[in-house]
């Protein structure tokens, strides 16, 4: 496996008298395939921006592919792609001119077999010439994963990507998205609420609970280090104590927990 491509140390953000990471360290390796996962509150969403350079942490420092933040984000994001349903997508513009000016914007050097391809690797070729207000939000969705991965990147972080698919839909985008990593070397860094989902993308799973990380390893090793029989029994156990304002216990799953 090679270098890191994700590198956070220390990070810490405060927002008022409320302290959303606590000092977050995490390193993802190059092909790694690893789920970012915790409760609402648990800090998960705002380490992902910290880590995209959107949030700018308050202590700590986040390289993303070999740059640092935020002076080379700029150079960092041409490696990235990035996907979540709640991103916009121009509505007045056909499918195929939106991911065009995309795959100009990422120098894509032969864009229409690019685009062309993706389209064909996730099933909505029937969707190129749909203006972007003729699309569910299932279907806004998928153009949007086109679009984060029309210039093969390096590291593809995605956001809730099956939330809003049906089950068929949803099998189809994960197929796509391994045989996309596979075929490229890609690393996959990913926030999903389906703990089966995380188990059929992700080799490596880092639960965070109240602004840390809490545990951090393979699924096998993260549900035997809490005592559980999978992944969904140890994020309700997880969500029980976020509600209950307690800090989850020091154990092989505490502080960095198992690799």
């Amino acid at each position: 496996m090679g270098g890191v491509v994700v590198r956070a140390s220390g990070l810490v953000k405060r927002y008022r008298d409320e302290t959303a990471v606590a000092g977050v360290d995490l390193e993802v390796r190059a092909q790694e395939h690893v789920a970012l996962l915790g409760p609402n509150g648990a800090g998960k969403t705002t380490t992902l921006l910290m880590l995209l350079g959107v949030v700018t942490p308050d202590v700590g420092t986040v390289d993303l592919v070999g740059h640092r933040l935020p002076q080379g984000r700029r150079r960092a994001m041409a490696a990235v792609g990035f996907a979540a349903g709640y991103l916009p997508l121009a509505e007045r513009m056909r499918v195929r001119e939106f991911l065009r000016m995309y795959a100009d914007l990422y120098g894509v050097a032969n864009p229409k077999p690019a685009i062309e391809d993706s389209l064909e690797r996730f099933g909505i070729e029937h969707l190129a010439n749909s203006l972007g207000t003729e699309l569910s939000s299932g279907q806004r969705t998928l153009v949007g994963i086109v679009k984060a991965t029309l210039h093969r990147p390096q590291l593809l972080v995605l956001d809730e990507p099956t939330a809003s698919l049906d089950p068929e839909v949803a099998h189809r985008v994960r197929q796509g998205l391994l045989d996309l990593a596979r075929a490229d070397g890609s690393t996959l860094l990913v926030t999903s609420h389906d703990m089966a989902e995380v188990q059929r993308l992700c080799q490596r799973v880092v639960f965070l609970s109240h602004g840390r990380v809490v545990a951090d390893g393979s699924p096998g090793e993260v549900t035997a280090s809490f005592g559980h029989s999978g992944l969904e029994e140890v994020f309700l156990h997880l969500a029980a104590t976020q509600r209950a304002g307690a800090r989850t216990p020091g154990s092989a799953a505490g502080e960095g927990g198992p690799r």
